[in-house]
């Protein structure tokens, strides 16, 4: 089938259809791939050896073609520009995808480095110009975040190719946060919304401004630590800078929440992702102060609850609301929301004592959870609106 606006298969209609299938797709296969090396199950080993492949793969692979597909189609949205949509998109697609080969099958440095490299900088010309032509200054910070992240990528590549160790770890890492920035900017603007629509409320909560922007700068600031490496390391002067943040997300979702919400899963799914980033900075917090052992842990709340679990309830809403259907998910997606939360305890606290109970059943509970996404939503992804408007 054929989006009308282009000779395209309707796939290629706008940047979510196949950035979000290819980003859930590639979180079925990646996750149990790397437990699977870490346990030493693989025989082979891709660009930068295992564990800088999963740190990599996992935000600029992963979660980096998530933030696209939904910026790609809701930059249309925001500023009434049309959105890219055929080829446009179909070049996207397949060059994400040629970064993540290249990454996996250990691919020569001079073509992996410019293919994973031009990827981001590409979105964000494509977010800018759009923003550009209606002045809209709202969203710049949204192309600073895409730049930044451009940057990291640069500073993880470099690494890569001088095979210094720690500057990839210092990219990878300070990515992360960024992302959680995004979640930010973008769960405080969605969440509220959503909650109210969902719910059928007058209006939806107001935001603090002051605290709103205080969140962001606060979540660049942590990014540029991580970059300089300075984040990676354990010192009491941090601690506060994590704890603040993580209550002021917290008081955000107090703000947000409404006992209604857990009949909702497409409410409680984005809820709980949030309090998991609220709680991945107060581990930080934490680990700076010396009352927890494991950077991992905080990392990991982060990357699995709070990333991972927005990015399936983001896409299980966006892949209903763009494709013209009602906001009522396969029955289905109420367990692989159930599964993705319950891998973060796995990973984070059972693997302590238990390795490889916690790391499969985590990997288990993740790769499930998104192909159970994959499984009901392909078909939506690949099928025409059915109110024959294009997109």
């Amino acid at each position: 089938m054929q989006d009308r606006r282009s000779t395209l298969p309707v796939l290629f209609a706008l940047g979510f259809r196949p950035l979000f299938l290819l980003g859930a797709l590639f979180a079925v296969v990646a996750i149990p791939l790397w437990i699977a090396a870490f346990l030493g199950h693989a025989d082979f080993s891709p660009s930068g050896g295992w564990l800088n492949w999963h740190r990599h793969e996992m935000i600029f692979g992963f979660g980096v073609a998530i933030v696209a597909g939904f910026l790609l189609t809701a930059i249309q949205a925001w500023t009434g520009v049309p959105a890219l949509t055929g080829v446009p998109v179909l070049g996207l697609a397949l060059l994400w995808l040629a970064g993540r080969l290249c990454w996996l099958l250990g691919a020569p440095l001079w073509l992996l480095i410019p293919l994973d490299l031009i990827f981001l900088p590409l979105v964000a010309l494509a977010i800018g110009r759009s923003l550009w032509q209606v002045r809209q200054t709202r969203n710049y910070p949204v192309l600073v975040m895409l730049l930044l992240l451009a940057l990291c990528n640069l500073l993880a590549l470099t690494g890569l190719a001088q095979e210094d160790f720690a500057l990839q770890r210092h990219g990878a890492t300070a990515a992360l946060w960024l992302i959680a920035g995004l979640m930010g900017l973008i769960g405080g603007r969605v969440i509220p919304f959503f909650t109210q629509r969902g719910l059928g409320l007058a209006e939806p909560v107001h935001a603090l401004p002051r605290l709103d922007n205080l969140l962001m700068a606060g979540s660049i600031f942590v990014a540029l630590l991580m970059l300089t490496g300075v984040g990676l390391r354990p010192s009491l002067w941090q601690a506060p800078i994590y704890l603040l943040l993580g209550l002021g997300h917290l008081l955000r979702l107090l703000r947000w929440h409404h006992a209604r919400i857990w009949t909702v899963p497409l409410l409680w799914s984005l809820h709980l992702s949030y309090a998991w980033l609220a709680l991945a900075l107060i581990a930080m917090a934490l680990w700076h102060g010396g009352w927890l052992l494991g950077f991992s842990q905080a990392t990991h709340l982060l990357a699995i609850g709070g990333m991972g679990g927005m990015i399936l309830a983001m896409i299980s809403r966006v892949s209903l609301g763009h494709t013209g259907r009602p906001l009522e998910p396969p029955l289905a997606m109420s367990v692989a929301f159930i599964l993705l939360n319950i891998a973060v305890p796995l990973r984070v606290w059972l693997s302590i004592p238990m390795p490889q109970t916690g790391y499969w059943l985590a990997a288990g509970c993740w790769a499930v959870a998104f192909a159970m996404f994959v499984w009901y939503y392909t078909p939506i992804l690949l099928a025409p609106r059915p109110d024959g408007r294009p997109g």
